[in-house]
């Protein structure tokens, strides 16, 4: 079988699943088109704003792809092509894509209010503040890292720096014109997208180069770019979405579809044959240079692609504050994780037509691998593989910088909600969990400690901190199994929403489990491997451990309770 028919193959797979399953789910979640939306209900300008389709699925898609649908299933080819595209396949439709539109949903019908507010409905305030803690030190470390990785390649390919620079300016220029001049979405596309494509032969006529320019060492002109992110970073997670983190993210996407359809293209033009093995054991020597078992490191390699928790923080964090009409769900929910698998698939093969000497070589850099090999491939149809091999590059930058924007705006928001009151009691006439209706106002030291530019100050001034000291490099290796693990709960969430709305819960109840016993596995894993070596991250991975274990527990009790209530007949129905 040839690269681009096994390609066919699973995009006609993933088009099936998309109407097939993503029904199915739509029905089980009774999406209902005339339903008033946060966006609508709650518009205050900065945060809630009711979006365009096509513009929320540019910001939605670039927040949540960055490379990791690149970087993990290239991580996972070590063991062989079959079983990485078996996890992308299976994975990404029923459980990935399932988690992302089923935390979009729940969050859309709480308010617009992360996953965190929801888990406090369904577990009380020692669940949200549980989860919250978990995803706060996710965020941030994921702050730190991107932002260590982004200005790393600043410094070293000046004319990323250059194109990404330019991004930032034509964002809200993009947002002025459309909102000030009432010039239509498809009007102002027409004008600022090709100015997106024409930022590839700009940044090399003029790269913004710190070390030629001013003689400094790369060292230095990395932490300068981490200086100058912190800034642009502060500003995305505070100013008002529709004039920066919207439209930088809707005028990115357009890179990763061109990205896309020159993979599309090229693969079916040159046909790559499979020169990789379709399985190299159970166990395989990896892109670290260590001998790694299949099992869990498959499920935790492979995030983006089929399964990632930050999906979760994404979905009921930005996204669903912005969504115009149920009607949206779907597509931008499910159809945005599905698209991923698509990428996630490109990707596997990509490097499945290299020499198996040559990938063990080039599949440590996960990134320029697949560049490469999309770039080989796209000289069947005429483009320079230098050329492509550049605007793929720029392209995978572009939306790391969108995930770091994305990130530091979701830690910001759930900055502010660690320090909020509870907002459920127990019902005194049953054991249901009621929203408080006259909520007293916020004390003093609350206001404060939740005011938006402080939070967004805490957040990014602790990831820097992470990222200039060097703790965020020491403790990134748990960041894999951690961010499944975040995924885990997630579904404990959807499962005991669906429970209390005595539907098909058991389909969340599935992957839960799966999800929770490959991430605790990991975890454990690499705080046994790393214990006496690396006391921070053997710290760290206890605490994820301790939390995940207690909100389990919490779970496990609430579960049996509504069970039982079910058995008797007594189960209350959530709105």
């Amino acid at each position: 079988m040839s690269g681009s028919l096994l390609f066919c193959i699973c995009l006609a797979y993933f088009v099936a699943a998309y109407f097939v399953y993503g029904g199915f789910l739509k029905r089980v979640f009774q999406i209902d088109p005339n339903r008033p939306t946060p966006a609508n209900t709650q518009y205050d300008g900065i945060d809630y704003v009711p979006t365009p389709r096509m513009v929320l699925f540019g910001h939605h898609f670039a927040s949540i792809a960055g490379p990791g649908p690149i970087v993990g299933p290239i991580m996972a080819a070590y063991f062989g092509w079959l079983p990485a595209l078996i996890w992308i396949l299976v994975g990404c439709v029923f459980v990935g894509a399932f988690h992302d539109f089923a935390a979009m949903v729940m969050s859309v019908r709480n308010r617009g209010r992360s996953i965190s507010y929801i888990m406090e409905r369904l577990m009380g305030i020692t669940g949200r503040q549980l989860f919250l803690l978990f995803c706060i030190a996710c965020l941030v470390l994921i702050v730190a890292i991107f932002t260590l990785l982004i200005a790393g390649m600043f410094a070293a390919v000046p004319a990323v720096a250059t194109a990404s620079m330019v991004f930032i300016a034509m964002a809200p220029l993009f947002g002025y014109v459309t909102l000030k001049f009432n010039v239509s979405l498809k009007n102002a596309s027409l004008i600022f997208v090709p100015l997106v494509f024409l930022t590839v032969p700009l940044g090399n006529l003029f790269p913004l180069d710190l070390m030629g320019s001013f003689g400094v060492d790369k060292g230095t002109a990395t932490y300068v770019w981490v200086g100058v992110l912190a800034i642009y970073i502060f500003a995305a997670s505070v100013v008002p979405v529709q004039w920066l983190l919207q439209p930088r993210d809707y005028l990115n996407s357009y890179l990763l579809y061109g990205m896309l359809a020159l993979g599309f293209v090229s693969i079916l033009a040159y046909n790559p044959d499979i020169k990789m093995s379709s399985f190299n054991g159970w166990e395989a020597i990896t892109a670290d240079g260590n001998m790694t078992a299949m099992i869990p490191a498959l499920f935790i390699f492979i995030a983006c692609g089929a399964c990632s928790g930050f999906h979760a923080l994404v979905a009921s964090g930005t996204t669903s504050k912005q969504i115009r009409s149920e009607k949206d769900l779907l597509p931008i929910g499910y159809g945005g994780m599905i698209l991923e698998g698509v990428l996630g698939v490109m990707a596997l093969v990509a490097v499945m037509a290299m020499d198996p000497a040559v990938f063990m070589e080039a599949g440590k850099n996960q990134p320029m691998a697949f560049a490469a090999g999309i770039a080989s491939f796209a000289t069947a149809v005429g483009i320079s593989e230098v050329y492509a091999s550049i605007f793929i590059s720029l392209a995978i930058s572009a939306f790391m910088m969108t995930s770091l924007d994305t990130a530091t705006r979701l830690g910001r928001f759930l900055w502010q909600e660690i320090f909020m009151p509870r907002q459920y009691v127990k019902d005194e006439n049953s054991d249901e969990l009621v929203e408080i209706k006259d909520k007293a106002p916020l004390a003093p030291w609350r206001k404060v400690i939740t005011n938006p530019f402080l939070a967004a100050f805490i957040v990014v001034g602790l990831a820097m901190l992470m990222a200039m000291t060097g703790s965020a490099a020491s403790i990134w290796p748990i960041f894999g199994a951690s961010n499944q693990l975040m995924a885990a709960l997630t579904f404990l969430a959807i499962t005991l929403y669906l429970l209390m709305k005595e539907s098909k819960w058991y389909i969340a109840f599935i992957p839960m489990v799966f999800m929770m016993v490959m991430s605790l596995w990991g975890v454990a894993q690499v705080v046994s491997q790393q214990w006496g070596q690396n006391g921070v991250l053997v710290a760290s991975g206890l605490f994820l451990l301790a939390m995940a274990v207690l909100m389990v527990l919490l779970g496990i009790s609430i579960m049996a309770h509504h069970l039982r209530l079910m058995a008797r007949g007594d189960l209350r129905k959530m709105a």
